[in-house]
């Protein structure tokens, strides 16, 4: 009888179910967008119920589309919007406030309290992480300062958190699990990533109680099994890694120096630096890539908050496109941004500059400037991010890239990874399958319920798509640059 691996890729606008076979084909997709709540200017919230309910509809969706059921599945892997951080009560079940998002900026004053106070070189050693309200550390002791009675019931051991991973774990197993591997527990602020364990000393700092954290364990083990009425049997939950972990992962790049950009909702430039966790002296972080048996990965990660979003503002806040899908057409129609820069900080800027007070701007406009231009300038903006941080990361490892592999949504824009590969200077590798995220899930679990035997295995099925050569640096790409660096010093509010 064939198995199979069943990977739940939930994300920040959706949640997936995508079904693999042994041979890392993909079988059947399911997908579900879901809500997004904008509360106040800088605060982005969801429904943690409705992330889960998405989720769980598109389980079904998946299995029915090929007619399999719990025995026909070998495990699950888990890969999620990190960060995101939801806080639940055990007795009833229900979350006591909505998810905040990674994306959320509602706690970036305290968090200029907490770097006044002399605290970024402890957290940073402690954790890899800058100080940000990005990480779940901050909005956790927000939750329980904001939400009446929230602080004395986490007191009493009555509260849970957990990121999207933890939550969705608590409602398979009916609430008998309450865990989170070691790349999730990673982007808290609050996980030592040279001991592997919470940290009591950042818990005390941001007065969250210890009974609220999740139980970490590694990213490819059978941490429990399912007793939803999804499935009529049990099936082993067996590997969890945060999105950018997984799709490092699903990419291969199991060796130092490997590097990937996924272009989702957000960016998230990846570099593999090995078994021990170097500190960025380029603002970059340093996070947990996996833990598979007692082996231990680091990264080196430069964050963009705003990467393949500003094409749905394009359409939804300007409405300049009709669907994501027709920017490559409209920016095609011109031959460059005619001199517009757009600088896509919606949401403040993220590495290198970890700015959350910038806000967008586009520079450069002229009567002569089109709906085109604009677009061109958005799909060159993600490029020239994602080109910033790269050189972050070259100087970090004092060693030149020499490919960068990309994946998610907008990796599939032709024009944007070839723009990529001439700003960076080295080839762009897209992958045939670029669903690499729930492909790192899929691995990680397989691995542990023995469905593949190792990661020798693993890479023979990786295979290129298509391989995006840089054309000859010349002037219109040196000028290129000193126009994004500008436009960079007219945004950031920290001069």
């Amino acid at each position: 009888m064939e198995q199979y691996i069943l990977a739940l890729d939930q994300g920040t606008t959706s949640s997936r179910t995508v079904v693999f076979d042994h041979n890392g084909q993909i079988k059947s997709v399911a997908q579900k967008e879901f809500k997004q709540y904008f509360p106040k200017p800088g605060w982005v919230e969801h429904d943690p119920n409705e992330i889960w309910s998405s989720q769980a509809s598109t389980i079904a969706e998946a299995i029915s589309q090929i007619d399999i059921n719990g025995l026909d599945i070998a495990g699950i892997g888990i890969t999620n919007q990190r960060e995101t951080t939801i806080v639940w009560d055990v007795d009833t079940e229900e979350p006591i406030y909505n998810a905040i998002v990674w994306q959320d900026r509602r706690t970036a004053e305290f968090c200029d309290k907490l770097k006044a106070q002399g605290l970024v070189d402890m957290i940073r050693e402690k954790t890899g992480l800058i100080i940000d309200a990005y990480f779940s550390g901050t909005k956790i002791k927000w939750i329980l300062d904001n939400v009446p009675g929230a602080r004395k019931r986490a007191e009493q051991g009555k509260l849970r958190f957990g990121n999207v991973d933890s939550w969705l774990i608590w409602r398979l197993t009916r609430g008998e699990a309450h865990v989170t591997d070691v790349t999730n527990a990673s982007r808290t602020m609050l996980f030592n990533i040279n001991e592997l364990k919470w940290d009591e000393d950042l818990l005390k700092l941001l007065d969250i109680p210890a009974s609220m954290m999740p139980e970490v364990k590694s990213s490819s083990e059978i941490m429990a099994h399912t007793k939803s009425t999804i499935f009529a049997h049990e099936v082993p939950i067996a590997g969890v890694a945060g999105d950018q972990q997984a799709a490092l992962f699903g990419q291969m790049c199991v060796e130092p120096g490997a590097i990937k950009n996924t272009y989702g909702t957000g960016c998230f430039v990846m570099l593999n630096i090995g078994d021990k966790p170097i500190l960025s002296k380029n603002n970059l972080l340093t996070t947990v890539a996996w833990k598979i048996g007692d082996k231990v990965n680091y990264a080196l990660e430069g964050s963009i908050y705003v990467g393949g979003s500003v094409v749905q503002w394009l359409r939804d806040g300007l409405g300049i496109i009709k669907s994501s899908g027709e920017v490559e057409a409209l920016a095609s129609t011109v031959p460059d941004s005619g001199g517009v820069y757009f600088v896509p900080a919606l949401t403040g800027l993220a590495a290198p500059y970890w700015d959350p007070y910038a806000r967008g701007t586009i520079v450069g406009i002229t009567r002569g400037t089109t709906a085109a231009h604009i677009a061109r300038a958005a799909l060159d903006g993600i490029a020239f991010q994602t080109y910033d941080i790269a050189q972050a990361m070259a100087k970090d490892m004092n060693h030149p890239l020499t490919e960068l592999k990309v994946d998610g949504g907008a990796s599939r824009n032709n024009l944007l990874m070839q723009y990529q590969a001439n700003l960076l200077g080295i080839k762009v590798v897209r992958p045939k399958i670029t669903e690499t995220t729930a492909l790192g899930a899929a691995y990680l679990a397989g691995l542990a319920v023995g469905f593949w035997k190792d990661i020798d295995e693993l890479k023979k099925q990786w295979q290129v798509e298509r391989t995006f050569e840089p054309a000859p640096e010349n002037e219109e790409i040196k000028e290129a640059k000193k126009g994004w660096a500008d436009a960079i010093s007219r945004t950031l509010t920290k001069k």
